[in-house]
């Protein structure tokens, strides 16, 4: 049985890890700050005795004695990310240096949730992890991309310096029930909107192109990769099917019943035009592919919102009032 720690584990992809692990029999401690992770996500969690919940902020260091690290710890949807840009950056590179520190330490297999966003606005499509990327280093959302970048740095040259036991995942768009509804990602927008009766906004033309990833299939993917024994990455995970902003939108509309207008609004920022995961190494080397399509997805995650407005529960979530 596996002594496993997931930093960010009561986060919206951390709690499904850390759900998943326990059904795979490990014994997992669950390390979080709640800034975008929530109590709720993992409540149901605190009865099995082979849980245990911490609240800890990774920027200071910790003693576990662990087998395996998922580090999954950090804001990643920009209206959060860039709420305390500087804080952002902190828990990537301090954050990794500490769990790297605590890797080497007791000899843990240490796995690093890296993001697409490392790849920028990319001027090749779709993206392979042997491309370095097109990221503005000093614009708004650097805080986030450079911080990731960083990340991947400390944890080649640990596995270089002190031969740390590594992995690096890529994560691409993922969506599903436990996203935070205020985040400002697409999918939830699209969702808070249309049960709302309010319209749908996308910014520009709503061309730029996105591919998303179901919780439970990255999840699986982020498994395989630790369970692997010579591969170290980095490997995209995320699902190659692509779609424009506007035909999200429209799709929302369609599942919700909505009869909401789409808006346009300016676009942002150092905002990718195109973002599509080429998967080929993720196939060939954990035999992984996403089985989840959009609309099946998308309908379980309105789901969940659904329930989060008609039954209260998201008035008395704290998160919600302080990005109001």
């Amino acid at each position: 049985m596996h002594r496993v720690v997931v930093t960010g584990g009561a986060g919206f992809i951390g709690s499904f890890l850390c759900e998943a692990l326990l059904e795979k029999g490990a014994d997992v401690i669950c390390l979080d700050n709640f800034f975008t992770g929530s109590k709720e996500n993992i409540l149901h969690l605190l009865d099995n005795r082979h849980f245990e919940l911490v609240r800890h902020d990774i920027i200071n260091p910790i003693l576990l004695e662990v087998d395996r690290i998922y580090h999954f710890a950090c804001p990643a949807s920009p209206i959060h990310y860039q709420y305390n840009p500087v804080k952002t950056t902190k828990t990537s590179v301090m954050g990794t240096i500490n769990m790297l520190g605590l890797a080497k330490r007791v000899k843990a297999k240490i796995l690093l949730a890296s993001t697409s966003e490392v790849y920028g606005d990319p001027q090749i499509h779709p993206q392979t992890e042997d491309y370095w990327g097109n990221v503005n280093p000093i614009g708004l959302r650097s805080c986030y991309d450079e911080g990731k970048r960083v990340a991947e740095t400390l944890m080649m040259d640990y596995y270089r310096q002190n031969s740390v036991k590594i992995k690096i995942v890529r994560i691409f768009n993922t969506y599903g029930p436990r996203m935070a509804p205020n985040d400002g990602r697409v999918v939830s927008n699209f969702i808070m909107q249309a049960l709302q009766g309010q319209d749908l906004t996308i910014y520009g033309d709503g061309s730029q192109t996105r591919s998303f990833c179901y919780v439970s299939d990255l999840v699986q993917g982020v498994m395989k990769m630790m369970d692997t024994d010579n591969f170290i990455g980095p490997v995209n995970l995320g699902n190659p099917g692509e779609f424009t902003i506007r035909e999200l939108a429209e799709k929302v509309i369609e599942l919700t019943g909505s009869s909401a207008k789409i808006v346009s609004r300016p676009l942002p920022a150092d905002d990718p035009v195109k973002r599509k995961p080429d998967i080929t190494l993720a196939r060939q080397q954990l035999e992984w592919e996403p089985a989840v399509q959009l609309e099946a997805g998308l309908k379980k995650t309105i789901a969940y919102f659904d329930d989060l407005l008609t039954s209260g529960k998201l008035l008395a979530d704290p998160r919600w009032r302080k990005m109001q």
